[in-house]
């Protein structure tokens, strides 16, 4: 009998959402840039993807980090990340998860890491004795202001689309309440958003789909500014506040004048954990977010694909009878 494929991995959690980090056992991608390999994966290994974090090994909440070579001198490693439905541009909770990893494992100097992802370079350092993690993301910017949309239930929505290394509708007028008892409302609702999004032709920025939709509203602990629904590509919400939505927001703040720059912005996820979020004003507009959440590593081991098992790829549409 032919030996099982084996993948290392660590798992770990980024305030509540989980990110497993791929070591070894990863197929060889083509490309020089990081961008370049995660076309790679995309094109000819998607099996890779779906086998590490779909089921029956993962779930629709895991979030893949692939750490691939990086040609630039100043990158510790290069990451790929991917969830059930697909690539992901960033992922600011998984960059988090990825340092706290590299630490485990002993692989992070003292100092900021910088780390090339396929939509840029991102840096990231813990943080003193709190033991955060910042991560300075990309550039984040709104896209489209004051968009209106009219859902297939009948009521009306008004948001921005923004970028935060994924792209993002963020609404405050939905009606419901941020509450985890509420959750099938608030799919009900995001799931419509995005149905109208690609009816009216709204569902692309930078090249990169708006797959996530940011529901607002306010904070439950007085000590925080805001709380959010973020519903992610492939039906899963986000445990954590969400790195990249919390850039976007960011990017929102700055456009609409309700944050100064350094002004620290505390979001609340819709289990209740928190990021620290704050920018400086990016020189070609928009902002440059920092965002800093806490991480733990929760296990480390082999995943293995057998060569009979007909769900070795991933319980995916294709693997379905």
């Amino acid at each position: 009998m032919s030996k099982p494929v084996a993948i290392t991995i660590v798992d770990s959690h980024t305030e509540g959402e989980p990110t497993r980090v791929v070591i070894a056992g990863a197929p060889a991608l083509a490309g020089r840039t990081v961008q370049d390999m995660a076309a790679d994966l995309a094109a000819h290994h998607d099996w890779f993807r779906s086998a590490v974090v779909c089921e029956p090994r993962g779930n629709e909440v895991l979030v893949g980090a692939l750490l691939v070579p990086s040609t630039d001198p100043t990158c510790a490693t290069g990451v790929i990340y991917f969830n059930s439905a697909g690539l992901l541009g960033m992922c600011g909770h998984g960059t988090i998860g990825v340092v706290r990893t590299l630490a485990h494992l002993g692989q992070l100097a003292p100092g900021p890491v910088r780390l090339e992802t396929p939509v840029g370079v991102v840096e990231a350092q813990i943080s003193g004795a709190t033991d955060g993690i910042e991560v300075a993301n990309v550039r984040s910017f709104v896209h489209r202001a004051g968009v209106t949309l009219q859902l297939d239930d009948g009521r009306t929505v008004h948001g921005d689309i923004a970028w935060g290394g994924n792209g993002f509708f963020l609404c405050e007028d939905h009606g419901e309440a941020i509450e985890l008892r509420n959750l099938p409302a608030l799919n009900h609702v995001a799931c419509a958003i995005q149905r109208a999004l690609e009816r009216d032709g709204l569902s692309m920025v930078n090249s990169y789909p708006v797959d996530h939709v940011e529901l607002l509203g306010p904070a439950r602990d007085p000590a925080n500014h805001g709380r959010s629904f973020v519903y992610c590509p492939g039906g899963a919400y986000d445990r954590s506040p969400c790195g990249t939505g919390t850039s976007a927001k960011l990017a929102c703040l700055e456009a609409h004048g309700t944050l100064a720059p350094g002004e620290v912005w505390r979001q609340e996820s819709l289990i209740g954990s928190v990021f620290d979020a704050w920018y400086a004003r990016a020189p070609q507009g928009g902002v440059l977010p920092t965002i800093r959440g806490r991480a733990w590593i929760t296990a480390q081991g082999t995943l293995l694909l057998h060569p009979t098992d007909p769900y070795r790829h991933g319980i995916v549409p294709s693997a379905v009878r």
